[in-house]
């Protein structure tokens, strides 16, 4: 059972650079070995026990003992394809297919919004086809002025600068009054002025109203009369339906209305608005849209629409929906987001505690890693929930695929103590920035006794037995301290009694100053290696032991870096 146990623990501590998975590692062994069900406690105990025993391990090492209990391990198999693949588009053709997303701008885009943005970008991109970008702000009332910079540069980000086109609403209002002009003049449309409680009444009661039949004439003089006449609320423009239809959203449904609200962009009252469905099917036809991609909460809006491009002549697009996704334990309501940044609950919409994507991108995800969850869901009309710790497992791993390789690494030192290491060398210690690729080179930190590592450190030194400070020097804790015992790692990995192997810094004037903002806006402090100064603000590094950070900014008298994940 031994061997069986330590050679899976491992490969999984291989496979994700050192995060392991108890349950995952369970599952293995039960299929590779069924007879240990027999002795589950037993197992569980020695998986336990083997994984305390490598977390401290190097890579490289871990590797070398593979490669001595089961080499066959280490081969490569052929990578499978993501769990749900990017399923084929009805009447699609290479080079046709354009596709958009429709965003209110009531405030940034948030993981939602990023799962749909990235399925849409990535159809585009499987049928080398047009990603369209159009703001939809024809509510004067629900409208965040910033969200429009913010939209744009989010959804440029998602697509890796691929946005073929930035439509937004409130600029095409003549465009929408011609085709509704038309609508009213074919007699297909009509202008409503029953208050919404008897016109609500008679819908349900599969009744039309007195002013569907009214003469084609009244109807345009009506329609006329929208724009300067009538007040806010007084009349409606609905399209013509069946008033029996069985579902009663699609009896006689609006296509316009009167609002005087200012509008915060265009500044003008311009009295009338068309209603979603008008304005995005009429956008749908003049942009070329192909490939409506959307929830399946729009199932309706989707036939609303199509009963309007029909009546004017145009054939409607391709509509395929995905199921609800519910993020549970997340926050993602715009609204209540920027009233609490307005009272300053938040610092704003890149604050680093939000599921908004100012604040993701600010803390060093990838576009890559939203571009991979998304395929992994696909486009299914199953409704799914991911849970807060689920989603935050998928996306850390996707982008650490993304950021590992080309992440330098380098020491931090929280909460740093001093340390005397009786009898130790002096050695100029160098250490690969990058373990897997050499080419980046390495940093030097001087080894003279007097170190410092981190105060937890400092209480899990256990006595009498032999601990290792990372590719310097392995010393033991005695009652008078800490006293040099080796230099070289088989010492320690072969010691009776083995220890932590932990991180440390010299104790040095060159030490820069660090601060870490963790995801709940919490602080760290601590000490970095001096080759930290060399980090560009943006970059993203690897604190050993640790964790990923972004540097956010470098500040006269210290770094000021981003928690990422692990």
């Amino acid at each position: 059972m031994k061997d069986t146990v330590r050679k899976f623990v491992l490969k999984n501590a291989l496979d994700f650079k050192g995060s392991v998975n108890p349950k995952a590692i369970l599952g293995l062994i039960l299929r590779s070995s069924p007879e240990f069900k027999k002795d589950f406690q037993k197992l569980n105990k020695e998986i336990e026990s083997c994984i305390a025993d490598i977390k401290d391990k190097d890579l490289k090492d871990i590797k070398k003992e593979l490669e001595k209990l089961d080499p066959n391990l280490l081969k490569e198999k052929k990578k499978e394809g993501p769990k749900g693949p990017l399923k084929p588009l009805r009447n699609a053709e290479k080079g046709k297919v354009v596709v958009r997303i429709a965003p209110s701008p009531s405030g940034a885009l948030h993981i939602g919004h990023a799962y749909g943005s990235s399925l849409n970008a990535l159809y585009a991109q499987m049928y080398n086809g047009k990603f369209i970008l159009r703001i939809e702000d024809t509510n004067p009332e629900n409208i965040y002025s910033g969200a429009y910079k913010l939209i744009e540069e989010d959804a440029q980000w998602l697509t890796n600068n691929n946005v073929s086109q930035v439509i937004i609403q409130s600029e095409r209002l003549e465009t929408y009054y011609k085709h509704a002009k038309t609508l009213v003049d074919k007699e297909n449309a009509y202008v409503c002025t029953c208050d919404a409680d008897t016109w609500r009444e008679m819908k349900n009661n599969g009744e039309a109203c007195a002013c569907r039949s009214l003469p084609i004439k009244e109807q345009q003089d009506r329609y006329q009369k929208m724009f300067k006449g009538f007040a806010e609320g007084e009349a409606v423009l609905r399209l013509k339906t069946d008033i029996k239809h069985k579902n009663p959203a699609m009896r006689d449904f609006g296509l316009m209305r009167i609002n005087d609200h200012l509008h915060p962009k265009t500044k003008k009252a311009s009295r009338v608005w068309p209603l979603m469905v008008l304005s995005v099917a009429i956008d749908d036809h003049e942009l070329g849209v192909t490939h409506v991609l959307n929830g399946k909460d729009h199932a309706d809006n989707a036939k609303k629409e199509t009963m309007i491009m029909e009546l004017l002549g145009w054939k409607a697009p391709e509509y395929q929906h995905w199921g609800r996704i519910n993020f549970e334990g997340f926050t993602l309501s715009t609204s209540k987001t920027r009233i609490a940044i307005e009272q300053n609950e938040y610092t704003g919409w890149d604050d680093v505690r939000l599921p908004f994507l100012p604040a993701l991108r600010k803390r060093g995800y990838q576009s890559g890693a939203f571009q991979k969850f998304s395929s992994e869901i696909g486009l299914s009309l199953t409704d799914k929930t991911v849970s807060v710790e689920e989603f935050w497992k998928m996306i850390n791993a996707f982008n650490k695929d993304i950021i590992e390789p080309t992440s330098n690494r380098y020491f931090f030192v929280e909460a740093p103590v001093k340390v005397t290491i009786k009898n130790a060398p002096e050695k100029e210690v160098k250490i690969d920035l990058h373990q897997e690729d050499k080419k980046r080179g390495a940093r030097t930190l001087q080894g003279k006794g007097k170190i410092l590592i981190q105060k937890k450190d400092r209480k899990d030194l256990v006595e009498k037995r032999t601990h290792r400070l990372m590719d310097y020097c392995n010393f033991e804790v005695k009652g008078e301290g800490e006293t040099f015992s080796s230099q070289d790692y088989e010492d320690y990995k072969n010691a009776e009694n083995k220890g932590k192997i932990i991180h440390w810094l010299p104790d040095s004037n060159d030490l820069i100053n660090v601060e870490i903002i963790m995801g709940d806006n919490s602080r760290l402090q601590g000490k970095g290696e001096s080759g930290l100064k060399n980090v560009k603000e943006g970059d993203i590094v690897q604190f050993e032991r640790f964790a990923f950070a972004r540097l956010d900014k470098k500040e006269k008298n210290k770094l000021v870096f981003w928690y990422l994940h692990k």
